[in-house]
């Protein structure tokens, strides 16, 4: 069976293009794969973090992972920083990775335009990244478009170490999600739909209550036709709209055309917003019985020796290779 390892961030609150684009796929991958699913916190201490936020997003996170569906007995989901091999790992792979190479990423360049001083940790963000990977010998990798840069230079570590030193590293391939809509903002639908999104408005979280789904419905950017008819050229709000309603109301995008013809944008936002609310409440529910339960903690425990186990054989591996530590 092969092996799936992928991560998010807890740098906020998961949005339902986060749900359609990662964790339903994840939900499916856990029944076809070995996976190793992780909150890569020490990724989002790479810019500023409150401590306390951090911890509760984290937590949030794990959560969540499980109320859209993870099972634990299915797959492994642990904490990054609760398997100190990662950390190790990273700075194994950071002393053979080039600085130009570093410098070339494209998020690096984005995240650190314009700002007098940038963390090392932004820089070095790859190297933790293909640590991650490697570490559990991942045959597939879940990314979306702004992650394969990293995928790419994950292959380069990984072949450049087993030609320098041992052949012990799995060469990673992308896997690319089933689902090909991709969730854009409620307010600017050319735009990604982004958790970190400083307009409120333009994603709806995966614990947003009911009236705030709603509003967020309502005043979705469409245009001054009202017909309901799927163009992302032309009708990109629109067409953002009966993607979300095609996914969370397992309906396509021809029927959805056909049952709001005539009937313009008013009745199509307000059925909307009723299918999200109710796709939403049991993941809600049952992310309520979670976050302050002994259950997440055990999970999580388990998840992270489960993960170290793995993690700390591959480390010992590459230890070896490069010759640190005794010869016993």
């Amino acid at each position: 069976m092969k092996t799936i390892f992928s991560g998010i961030q807890p740098s906020g609150m998961i949005t339902i293009g986060n749900y359609i684009g990662a964790l339903k796929q994840f939900v499916a991958l856990q029944n076809e794969y070995n996976c190793y699913f992780c909150i890569v916190d020490q990724h989002a201490i790479t810019v500023p973090q409150d401590p306390k936020t951090l911890q509760k997003n984290i937590r949030s996170l794990a959560a969540l992972y499980l109320a859209v569906g993870l099972d634990p007995n299915k797959a492994t989901l642990f904490i990054q920083s609760e398997v100190p091999a990662h950390a190790q790992a990273a700075w194994m792979l950071q002393c053979i990775s080039y600085i130009g190479e570093l410098e070339r990423m494209t998020q690096f360049k984005d995240k650190s335009a314009g700002k007098e001083a940038v963390s090392a940790g932004l820089l070095t963000y790859p190297p933790l990244m293909a640590a991650d990977i490697l570490l559990y010998s991942a045959d597939l990798v879940p990314v979306g478009d702004d992650q394969k840069q990293h995928i790419e230079l994950t292959r380069d570590l990984a072949e450049r170490f087993n030609k320098k030193y041992n052949d012990i590293f799995t060469i990673p391939d992308i896997h690319l999600p089933k689902v090909g809509a991709r969730i854009m903002s409620l307010q600017e639908p050319t735009k990604k739909m982004s958790k970190s999104d400083p307009n409120q408005k333009g994603f709806i979280s995966m614990l947003d209550e009911p009236k705030q789904i709603e509003k967020k419905i309502k005043s979705a950017v469409t245009d001054s036709d009202g017909v309901v008819k799927f163009d992302k050229e032309n009708k990109p709000g629109v067409s953002n709209l009966m993607s979300i309603y095609s996914i969370f109301g397992n309906i396509s995008i021809e029927d959805l055309e056909k049952k709001y013809e005539g009937k313009g944008y008013g009745v199509f936002k307000t059925d909307l917003a009723e299918v999200i609310i109710n796709a939403l409440q049991p993941i809600q529910d049952r992310y309520k019985e979670l976050i302050d339960s002994d259950e997440l903690d055990n999970i999580l425990d388990e998840g992270a020796e489960k993960a170290a186990l793995v993690a700390n054989k591959m480390l010992r591996k590459m230890e070896k290779a490069m010759g640190l530590g005794r010869k016993r």
